[in-house]
């Protein structure tokens, strides 16, 4: 982890070797082949207008796509229920992943969004009425200290009236390599948490389970009005099995037309770059 760190402090330093190191190796007369960039280009998305990222945490063999674009913060928007989930079980702002919220009868575009849920539902279903309810609870103050002890991007919520808004329209933003930063020490529980944190979050964040494998993920898309869409997807892996045993942090960026067409790219996208580069089995 601290080799990783000081690659990204190295910045591009780091992407210029980085790049040369996490591509395959090509024919002598053949061009260099990216396997993360073949992977967004066999799902339909444009690898110069994305990011991705993997890092095996055993060996920190990082493979990168998307050049200068994996240092540049954009607004994580519902990426962020991972680190707002760790703080709101450590502060105690939230009992538990069964505490119940009441949904309040206000229709709204999701219909997963539009009914009484537990906490761990409204991470799986990015309930955004109950984190923007659960938020504030946690308070302006530890929210920027958690952050802070996350190095969680620039850390930055905005004022009083942003409370409920700032990881979905900013200040709040965040690179491809923070959060692979990021998401690494949470695979390997060395962020400043409880045990009892841990051990209730993650299961939280599962997102699939295989022979040999299980993936702890979220989703997110920044939609502000005459600005860029922006999808994200990131977790990590725990891959007992297959070719290339590990633990595998993973994130992508990538522009987006708004539509969920779109939208349904990020996960196939990243699934098929963990095959390519042995991270997990085809199919």
């Amino acid at each position: 982890m601290a080799g990783f760190l000081r690659k990204l402090l190295l910045g591009p330093v780091f992407l210029v070797f980085g790049l040369a190191a996490c591509v395959s190796p090509a024919p002598a007369a053949g061009p260099v082949i990216n396997p993360l960039s073949e992977a967004l280009l066999a799902e339909g998305v444009d690898p110069a207008a994305a990011a991705f990222v993997v890092y095996r945490i055993e060996d920190e063999k990082t493979w990168m796509s998307g050049g200068a674009r994996v240092f540049e913060r954009f607004t994580p928007a519902s990426i962020s229920k991972i680190p707002h989930t760790l703080l709101a079980l450590e502060t105690g702002a939230v009992s538990g992943p069964d505490e119940v919220f009441v949904w309040d009868g206000t229709k709204r575009w999701a219909d997963g969004w539009n009914e009484t849920q537990d906490f761990a539902a409204a991470f799986q279903r990015s309930t955004v009425w109950i984190y923007q309810a659960v938020v504030p609870r946690i308070g302006a103050a530890q929210l920027t200290a958690g952050l802070q002890a996350f190095g969680y991007g620039n850390a930055e919520i905005g004022g009083p009236g942003q409370i409920t808004r700032y990881w979905l329209e900013g200040p709040l933003a965040i690179s491809a390599a923070e959060q692979a930063a990021f998401l690494s020490r949470l695979a390997r529980r060395t962020l400043p948490l409880s045990a009892r944190t841990f051990e209730l979050a993650v299961p939280m964040m599962e997102a699939g389970r295989g022979e040999g494998w299980v993936m702890y993920a979220k989703s997110g898309w920044k939609s502000v009005p005459g600005e860029p869409e922006i999808g994200w997807y990131a977790g990590w892996i725990e891959q007992t099995g297959g070719p290339a045993p590990g633990t595998y942090v993973f994130v992508l960026n990538m522009n987006m037309d708004g539509t969920m067409e779109d939208a349904s790219r990020r996960r196939p996208a990243v699934r098929r770059g963990l095959e390519m580069i042995g991270a997990l089995a085809p199919g």
